[in-house]
């Protein structure tokens, strides 16, 4: 199992129009091959900077999953809500 952390920060004014898109791309990992379960947290000193940690079976269930259709779609419609390039970490325990 692996445990990818995501951390976003959101451009000013975008709060509610990322919240509905992150939702619907967690909605569409919950439905791919190898996740087991994902949360999104809020930092508390600055509310726009975001986090997403999601469980997966393996490595290679993530990586199909960051380079599939749904998540580039999805991340496209992101990108323009973010101040800068999400940062992704991949971690094991």
């Amino acid at each position: 199992m692996i445990i990818v952390l995501i951390e976003r920060q959101i451009a000013e004014d975008m709060e509610p129009t990322y919240e509905a898109s992150a939702k619907r791309t967690l909605h569409l990992a919950y439905q791919a091959p190898g996740f087991i379960n994902g949360e999104t947290f809020i930092d508390i000193n600055n509310s726009r900077r975001r986090f997403v940690l999601s469980k997966w079976q393996s490595s290679r269930d993530w990586f199909a999953w960051y380079s599939s259709d749904e998540r580039k779609a999805m991340m496209n419609e992101l990108n323009l809500l973010l101040e800068q390039q999400e940062k992704i970490s991949l971690l094991q325990n």
